[in-house]
């Protein structure tokens, strides 16, 4: 493949909910451009983006793919990301590369939860984006209610820019509405015909639309409009190119991916209104100096020092690690040496190649505003900027969400829990929304990720990348003890045996305290003398390890040491720590002992339509509804707090009171007591368990 100038390249991220057909139209784009021979099917396991066992196993996409396409003199990096929700992090990480956006709508399911999401990311980034109508072909089709819906959904700016002649079955072709031509598939390729009689009637309010945006667009188009003057052809591409690269207008166009009708005719769009790095960054790429932290400015040109973000990383298990990165100024070559300023390091670039899929095309070099890939390097990982070594700059890196599901994992067989971890670890690489954790209290190995299916996804990537097979259990809960009563006890060690005794004798009071622990002493007359009273802090500190209703930690304690004897020759230093451990077992029981749980602290994002739903949920997950604050985007914000062993899992629950449209963040508050009749089953399974 030839190198690309940056005008002549576009980075396009192909959105939409699961099902919609976009890796169907990669495949007719590569038919199209005659990189295929014959359109590969899911279900058949043999389409070029999704070539994961995962992907063909599923049969849905789990990652972003990179497609290059040549057409029209012009070379574009379709991004094909997952519709599933659980993979939104692979969504994030090609929107941060792209420049415009397609986003796949299917016509016998009109406006769904990821086509909501694929548009409010792309708000968000003040993204082009075309719509493209998929499965016009099938039965039951209605494109004006089609339209009709995402003009309710997403306003005025939903602009038909064609109207399929027929629809259903009969779907052939369509009409052209910018250039006012006929377009229809024969089965080979996309010709012009005469637009029939009967569309004249129906296309001229769309066409008198679109004219008024030509028209807005620019202030000497608009006294031309008003004048009653026709404009020309250039006039109304170039005008309705800066209302979409604007945001203004979003062109919906229509197709059968399947057949490939209309793939043609998006091709062309893509590269008439779809912006290149340029026009997206035309005051240039802003990031630091990491030396000294000013800011500097890169401009998307050759000429300019080589700078480059890593958006993906995938672990492949013969490769190795496989970087994805996008050049954002300069270029890059075989056998440089580029700087890492995340990383404080210098990699060294070996082979240079663009992936079509899973296939490498080898190149020489990347220029400016292209997308490449390189293998294993060292330190990289995704989110990091490489640079020139002699002008370094530093990108912002990607904003992944944070895992809202966790699990525990237990290996099946002993021999895996020494490379259970490094698997993980390898993994996360991959997959920086997905986390591994040891979790040092309840000694258990925790993974965390959007949703179960992406938690699925990774233990089938477990076993057959690395060989390691566990299970998938739910995660214990950190339970607290402490007191609500004061007691005074006495607690000693007495022994003889034979040679040199022990003896130690504490008179201790335990009462509530609002530090996690604190060790007071009010010894008069040496009844302990000074040496031993470090002994006696520490055995006590060494007793609230394990609590007396279950064994879990204690904490808020206050002990205070007022009394005590001893023994000249048998005292010491183990004696007067054993004497504290049993006074504090004593003193504990004694106190009202009570069990705490984890508090978490919980924000969930839902449309205002879900709130009954939210909080009758949360109210039986034993939360409390702290407030409300309305997002103006028909969105609330919902403040609770709940115990932590009704949440774990709240994601897979959320998504299916919300139909995916809600989100949460969560995060640990404080402990609180648990209500006496619970936690009096906590205490009888956990007496069970260590017995």
């Amino acid at each position: 493949m030839k190198n690309y100038k940056v005008n002549e390249i576009r980075n396009v991220a192909l959105l939409g909910h699961g099902g919609s057909g976009k890796t169907t139209l990669i495949e007719s784009m590569l038919y199209t451009t005659k990189v295929i021979k014959r359109i590969g099917k899911i279900e058949e396991g043999n389409t070029v983006s999704d070539f994961d066992k995962e992907e063909i196993a599923r049969q849905f996409s789990i990652g972003t793919s990179v497609i290059p396409i040549e057409w029209n003199n012009s070379k574009y990096n379709i991004l094909d990301a997952p519709g599933y929700f659980d993979f939104q992090g692979e969504v994030i990480s090609a929107l941060r590369v792209a420049g415009g956006a397609i986003i796949m709508l299917d016509a016998t399911s009109g406006v769904e939860v990821g086509t909501e999401k694929a548009w409010k990311y792309t708000e968000e980034r003040k993204m082009p984006k075309i719509i493209f109508i998929n499965k016009i072909d099938k039965e039951n089709v209605n494109f004006e209610k089609l339209i009709n819906e995402l003009r309710d959904k997403f306003g005025k700016k939903i602009a038909p820019f064609a109207v399929p002649m027929r629809q259903g079955p009969d779907f052939k072709g369509f009409v052209n509405v910018v250039d006012m031509i006929g377009r229809e598939y024969n089965g080979k390729e996309c010709v012009n015909v005469d637009i029939p009689d009967y569309m004249k009637d129906k296309i001229g309010p769309i066409r008198e639309m679109l004219i008024e945006s030509v028209a807005e667009s620019d202030e000497k188009l608009l006294e031309k409009y008003f004048e009653g003057e026709q404009f020309t052809t250039e006039e109304i591409h170039e005008g309705l190119r800066k209302g979409v690269l604007a945001g203004d207008v979003v062109p919906v166009l229509v197709g059968s991916t399947v057949n490939n009708i209309g793939i043609h005719t998006l091709l062309d769009m893509i590269y008439d209104y779809m912006p290149t790095p340029k026009d997206m960054h035309e005051n240039g790429y802003e990031g630091i100096n990491p030396n000294n932290e000013e800011k500097v400015v890169r401009q998307v040109a050759e000429e300019e020092p080589f700078s480059a973000l890593v958006f993906k990383t995938i672990v492949d298990p013969f490769v190795g690690k496989i970087s994805l990165f996008k050049v954002y100024s300069g270029k890059i070559k075989k056998d440089m040496e580029v700087y890492n300023p995340n990383k404080d390091s210098v990699e060294k670039i070996g082979n240079l190649f663009m992936l079509r899929g899973k296939n490498q095309i080898e190149c020489k070099e990347i220029g400016a505003g292209d997308i490449g890939a390189t293998a294993k390097l060292q330190y990289t990982s995704t989110g990091d900027t490489l640079c020139d070594k002699n002008s370094p700059i530093q990108y912002e890196g990607i904003k992944f969400p944070q895992p809202c599901l966790f699990m525990a994992v237990e290996p099946k067989s002993r021999e895996d829990e020494e490379k259970i971890s490094a698997s993980l670890h390898k993994l996360t690489e991959e997959d920086p929304t997905f986390v591994v954790e040891r979790n040092h209290e309840t000694k258990q190995l925790l993974i965390g990720g959007q949703g179960t299916m992406q938690l699925s996804v990774i233990i089938n990537k477990l076993k057959n990348n690395f060989g390691v097979e566990v299970d998938l259990i739910d995660p214990k809960i950190a339970y607290r003890e402490t007191i609500k009563g004061t007691s005074t006890v006495q607690g000693k060690h007495k022994k003889q045996s034979g040679g040199a005794g022990q003896y130690g004798d504490v008179h201790i009071r335990f009462e509530p305290s609002t530090e996690e622990f604190e060790f007071h002493e009010e010894i008069f007359g040496g009844a302990v003398p000074k040496q031993y009273i470090p002994a006696v802090e520490k055995g006590l500190r060494e007793s609230m390890e394990k609590g007396v209703l279950a064994g879990f930690p204690v904490v808020n304690v206050k002990a205070t040491l007022f009394d005590g004897s001893y023994h000249s020759v048998d005292s010491s230093e183990m004696a007067f720590k054993i004497a504290a451990s049993i006074a504090f077992k004593k003193g504990i029981e004694k106190a009202n002992p009570v069990l705490l749980e984890p508090i978490m602290h919980v924000e969930v994002l839902v449309p205002e339509e879900y709130m009954g739903d939210i909080m009758g949920d949360m109210n039986k997950r034993r939360g409390r509804i702290l407030g409300m604050q309305p997002q103006g985007d028909g969105y609330q914000l919902v403040i609770a707090e709940a115990p932590q062993s009704e949440m774990f899992k709240y994601a897979p629950d959320l998504r299916s009171m919300t139909q995916a449209r809600g989100s949460f963040t969560m995060r640990f508050e404080r402990y609180e007591e648990v209500p006496s009749q619970l936690a009096q089953k906590i205490i009888e399974a956990a007496k069970q368990k260590n017995n």
